[in-house]
């Protein structure tokens, strides 16, 4: 075998072993309980909202695609609006029922968040996924449509920074075939040392 050959091996080998990591510390995360966020949590956090008299104006806990009400129902929330407004699992949102029975949302209690790298992938379903960081997360599809996204191209998501959730909310598309990152060096400071980019 040659250097290249040598290379090549050692890196797929590294890969997988990095997964085998995140794979195993995902599973115990489940085993050890409390830091994925599930629909119980979810409820629990939606009961110690408000309802107004006569409910023109609930309060409610969004789960990915839904708004959860402190009575336990499901409100259905845009798929556009939680795009826009990059909705992720466990912020709190206020649903103002109009007089013509119109559904207002404005998010007022948004969780802390973090950002994630991954790759956009399509299953036997159908279904769209985000894989990144060991995870796979669901995204919406009006988010995919906005941004013309396509398996393959990398993705940035939002999501929550201190719970494993099962929803991600898009911020950016990469489009495979862009090259956007291609031959870039990092950038230097007048020493010639490399520096950190700055993010836009």
């Amino acid at each position: 075998m040659n250097n290249l050959t040598n290379l090549a091996l050692i890196a797929q080998m590294i890969d997988s072993a990095e997964k085998s990591i995140q794979s195993a510390k995902q599973l115990l995360r489940e085993i050890m309980g409390g830091s994925t966020i599930t629909a119980s949590d979810i409820s629990k956090k939606a009961q110690v909202l408000s309802v107004s008299e006569g409910g023109k104006i609930i309060e409610g806990v969004f789960d990915g695609q839904n708004m959860i009400g402190p009575d336990g129902k499901q409100y259905p929330v845009p798929a556009n609006y939680a795009s826009k407004s990059k909705l992720v699992e466990g912020d709190v949102l206020k649903l103002t029922i109009a007089e013509d029975g119109s559904f207002i949302y404005k998010q007022i209690g948004p969780v802390e968040r973090k950002k994630v790298l991954g790759i956009l992938a399509q299953d036997d379903k159908g279904e769209y996924r985000v894989v990144g960081e060991g995870q796979s997360y669901k995204v919406l599809l009006a988010s995919l449509t906005y941004f013309k996204a396509e398996p393959g191209d990398q993705v940035t998501v939002v999501l929550p920074k201190d719970k494993e959730a099962t929803w991600a909310a898009v911020e950016n598309v990469i489009k495979k075939d862009s090259g956007m990152f291609e031959g870039l060096e990092p950038a230097k400071d007048k020493s010639g040392e490399e520096t950190e980019m700055e993010e836009l």
